[in-house]
């Protein structure tokens, strides 16, 4: 059924959350569509996956992969009407990113308090209204072995996170979540292009 049809039968707030986040316009460095929405965390929700796509494969929307070389990330919008305690309201947001980090970088100390600082700070830079933010750090570091030997020692950082919007003009938290993605990958902030979200499957509710 198309959004037109089942609107009708969704609550407003969503319906307009749901429409500010399809509205968003982001980096060219990112490929971002909707995926399947997860079906028990809330009556209602909306998911965009992304990745951070080297200079010559920018444009376009192919199909996603799940562990993108220079990053990636999944941004997920929870509605429940009956405004769960837990959350503080009737909308929570889930957000995950990653990246691969350079050795030197994987064995910082500091590192995992850096990515939430930059989470917070993009989502204040976009002036992202929000509370009750939540999440994890967590530094990866693989070593290959056997036929993966040749692919060496490797390190990730993987920032789990989740946060109550105030209102539901959500356009600045999808804005934030992007940016945070560009920087974990070690791109340079930039207004200049843009690139829409990419229709790939319809949400849930």
């Amino acid at each position: 059924m198309t959004d037109s049809v089942t609107d009708d039968l969704v609550p407003a707030d969503f319906v307009r959350a749901r429409d500010a986040i399809r509205s968003v316009s982001l980096r060219p460095e990112l490929r971002v569509q909707e995926i399947a929405a997860p079906e028990r965390l809330a009556p209602y929700a909306l998911a965009l996956a992304a990745d951070v796509l080297p200079a010559a494969q920018r444009g376009g929307f192919e199909a996603h992969a799940s562990d993108s070389e220079h990053g990636a990330g999944r941004f997920v919008l929870l509605y429940d009407p009956s405004a769960p305690e837990a959350w503080g309201g009737a909308f929570r947001i889930i957000c995950f990113a990653q990246a691969p980090l350079e050795p030197e970088l994987g064995v910082d100390p500091f590192m995992a308090g850096v990515a939430w600082s930059w989470l917070m700070d993009a989502l204040e830079a976009r002036d992202a209204q929000f509370g009750a933010a939540s999440g994890t750090a967590t530094k990866v570091i693989s070593t290959g072995f056997g036929e993966l030997a040749s692919a060496g020692d490797g390190t990730q950082l993987e920032l789990r996170a989740s946060w109550t919007p105030h209102n539901a003009e959500l356009g600045a938290h999808v804005e934030g979540w992007g940016d945070l993605l560009c920087l974990l990958a070690g791109l340079p902030p930039t207004e200049e292009g843009v690139t829409m979200i990419g229709r790939h499957r319809g949400t849930r509710g």
